[in-house]
């Protein structure tokens, strides 16, 4: 049977429905999904306990301004985005970003397969294909958890549609178009439907691309200084390697239904032709992704059961773009990945009051890294370089936790997690067998690279709802990491191959340690959240967090090998050579979000006041220096008028200047500054028009979390490009998109 997914979602006695982290009956207070009225099969949830979730209705107006489905998530209190490609941002919550949380996208756990990690997972799902997104911050239950100590970020396309009993087939499509005047982006998407009350079969495509975008107002005025020999600077102040062109992402997806079962099978494809990347020495010059994702959900009378398997395989390319000098020569780099996924999820009602899920998922990722040879002669030739050989990671976890609703006001959540995570990797090589190669290469290959960790997590989560307009939450988690495989096993010192393993965008190079310990994160946090019983005139939200980290993964400067000795150690400016190395360190902050209707008449229409304001700090308690890539004190304050067809947004945006840096990287220091945005949309039946002025006033700034600039000049050693210069961010931008469904 299928469900009707209405303002206040309730599933239908007997539809197949996928347990998420909160499956107990509803309590009061507890947010409803709103969406279009629409016949559908899928999830029927509310927000569960230490859950912020994200749909449709929040995601429409971001759809003109990105191509990046990373940004979807910058409305989001505690999250923002580390600068990267045009489409392969990298999410952050409350400072903890990339491997250090756990990404799935339509519930495969997709795997970066780069040491510059430019193929990131949420690259594979277009901004147009996401119907939904759930954010665990730091308190994530161990169902959703696991391998990850800084939250659990879930993205969903839309469920598959089907008929209700007796209608007659249904065939819908749709179409859509953009174009933002910075960078002339331009790109497309469509895709149809045809289904029945049994079967469902859809099809998805979408296309985009862009030029270099250009700074605000003037990058030579803004005091950057020369870039270039003879101080040249890209035509028209435009940010080097920030293009992007060739991105198309390509589904079908079939599902069947059967009384209280539900079986899908999607198989997507994406291609990038290019890829520039404003803080990395090195543009993506092609990536080829394809996946398979196999999943069953069910009711019985015991309960529920999902179930996934899934494929994804990675064809990675890196060179030299055209802003770069390489001196003739180029540096080619290739990897290639295989990862594959098994899930299992039962839920148990054990009780009326307690509710059980246990499961077990098992990833295998399997890589191969290497670079051509350069050249008939040099320090590039004649062999191939081997960065990582065979390299494996493997995890097997189990799970079980109980949620249990003590009465109407309290409710908790309680779990454990086992994981068994086994790294290794074979024999490596430089581009020859002797000299400066063979240095690094031998003592590589005569150690024992095996390493087997066992991690064990816990959650615990306390809610009280005393009135129906106030919510409170209390937790505290245990979570544990293992390093990836370019953390371990990066072997080379020799500058040049450490400058291009890079995943951070800082511009320095690094080295992998073998006998990195895994992370081991302990999370505290308390939330209040008030609001009017409804949920819909007006709400505040504040919560509090500390995490407290041993054995962080964070670096110390290389005083061996190749690195540069002394003179490396000791360097206050410019780019430098770093090993990974285990150290203590600590995050802690606060957020805060509100909303409030200003006013609402049949003449005025409905003025909504929304803001949100985000504080963290992070500190290497073994050293005393403080943790990269940390966001400033921020703020976002809009202001929505609804009339009709029409609603249209003003948003002010708020940075600090970024002066808690961190040392033992040269992190580049961004003054602080303010924005201007300005969207507005119209929606007639099923055509639906935005229109967007992003930094409305042409102002110029630097991106806190956006890495040193390296677009432009020659990347390979650590003298080619002058330091102390972050990426600008993006310049004023008119936007404009257009939709239609039939």
């Amino acid at each position: 049977m299928s469900f009707a997914a209405a303002d206040d979602i309730r599933a239908r006695p007997g539809a197949p429905r996928a347990p998420g982290p909160s499956d107990a009956p509803p309590v009061r207070g507890f947010e409803s999904l709103r969406v279009p009225t629409v016949v559908v099969s899928g999830r029927a949830r509310t927000e569960g306990p230490g859950a912020t979730t994200r749909d449709l209705a929040d995601f429409a107006p971001k759809r003109a301004v990105t191509s990046d489905s990373s940004r979807l998530l910058e409305d989001i209190p505690g999250v923002t985005v580390y600068g990267a490609g045009g489409i392969a941002g990298l999410p952050v919550i409350r400072g903890l970003a990339d491997d250090r949380l756990r990404i799935q996208v339509d519930g495969v756990d997709a795997m970066s397969a780069c040491p510059n990690h430019m193929n990131s997972p949420l690259s594979y799902i277009n901004p147009t294909k996401v119907a939904r997104v759930t954010v665990f911050a730091g308190i994530a239950p161990v169902s959703a958890g696991g391998d990850s100590i800084g939250g659990t970020i879930q993205v969903e396309s839309a469920p598959p549609r089907f008929t209700a009993p007796g209608e007659p087939l249904l065939a819908t499509g749709r179409v859509g178009t953009f174009y933002r005047s910075n960078g002339h982006a331009h790109g497309h998407q469509f895709g149809a439907t045809l289904a029945s009350e049994r079967v469902s079969l859809s099809f998805d495509e979408s296309m985009a691309q862009s030029q270099n975008y250009r700074a605000g107002r003037s990058f030579k005025a803004a005091g950057i200084g020369s870039l270039l020999p003879g101080g040249e600077f890209l035509e028209g102040d435009v940010v080097g390697s920030s293009a992007f062109r060739g991105s198309r992402n390509r589904e079908i997806n079939l599902a069947a239904q059967h009384e209280r079962h539900l079986i899908q099978a999607a198989v997507s494809e994406q291609s990038v032709g290019f890829e520039g990347f404003p803080n990395q020495r090195m543009d993506m010059t092609d990536n080829r992704n394809t996946m398979v994702n196999l999943r069953y959900t069910g009711q019985y009378d015991w309960g529920s059961l999902e179930a996934r398997v899934f494929e994804q395989r990675t064809r990675h390319r890196m060179d030299m773009g055209p802003n770069r000098f390489s001196y003739g020569t180029g540096m080619p780099m290739e990897s290639s990945a295989l990862t594959r996924g098994v899930s299992a999820k039962a839920t148990l009602p054990l009780s009326e009051r307690n509710l059980a899920r246990f499961g077990t998922d098992v990833l295998t990722h399997d890589l191969d890294d290497w670079w051509p040879p350069v050249g008939v002669s040099g320090s590039m030739c004649c062999n191939r370089f081997v960065n990582i050989r065979n390299g494996r990671r493997d995890r097997l976890g189990v799970f079980g936790e109980v949620e249990t609703r003590w009465s109407t006001e309290w409710m908790s959540l309680v779990g454990l997690r086992a994981d068994l995570v086994q790294s290794d990797a074979d024999d490596v090589q430089g581009y020859s067998t002797s000299g400066i190669w063979a240095s690094d290469a031998n003592p590589f290959n005569a150690r024992d690279r095996r390493r087997t960790d066992r991690h064990w997590s816990a959650t615990a989560l306390l809610r009280q709802e005393p009135t129906g307009n106030a919510t409170f939450e209390a937790g505290f988690a245990r979570k544990m990491r293992s390093p990836n495989l370019y953390e371990r096993f990066a072997w080379s010192t020799q500058p040049m191959a450490a400058l291009m393993n890079n995943f951070v965008g800082d511009g320095n190079g690094y080295i992998g340690n073998p006998d990195l310990r895994p992370e081991t994160a302990y999370t505290a946090s308390l939330s209040g959240d008030w609001h009017d019983a409804a949920r819909d005139r007006w709400g505040l939200k504040a919560t509090t967090h500390y995490t407290y980290v041993e054995d962080y993964v964070d670096a110390r400067r290389c005083d061996f090998g190749q690195c540069g000795g002394a003179a490396n150690v000791s360097r206050t400016t410019g780019f430098v050579l770093l090993q990974y190395a285990n150290h203590r360190a600590q995050l802690y902050g606060l957020d805060l979000s509100g909303t409030s209707i200003l006013g609402e008449g049949p003449r005025l229409g409905r003025v909504d006041l929304g803001a949100i304001v985000s504080y963290v700090r992070g500190e290497n308690l073994t050293t005393g220096d403080d943790l990269y890539q940390i966001m400033p004190i921020n703020a976002k304050v809009s202001l929505v008028h609804r009339k009709a067809a029409w609603t249209t947004t003003l948003e002010l945006i708020g940075v600090d200047a970024k002066s808690n840096v961190s040392r033992v990287r040269n992190e580049v220091r961004t003054p602080g500054y303010g924005l201007v945005n300005l969207r507005t949309s119209y929606e007639w039946q099923k055509i639906r028009l935005d229109l967007a002025v992003e930094n409305l006033f042409d102002r110029f700034y630097s991106l806190p979390l956006g890495g040193a600039y390296l677009g432009q000049g020659p990347s390979m050693t650590t003298n080619g490009i002058p330091w102390g210069v972050a990426v600008p961010g993006l310049g004023r931008s008119l936007n404009v998109a257009l939709s239609a469904a039939f």
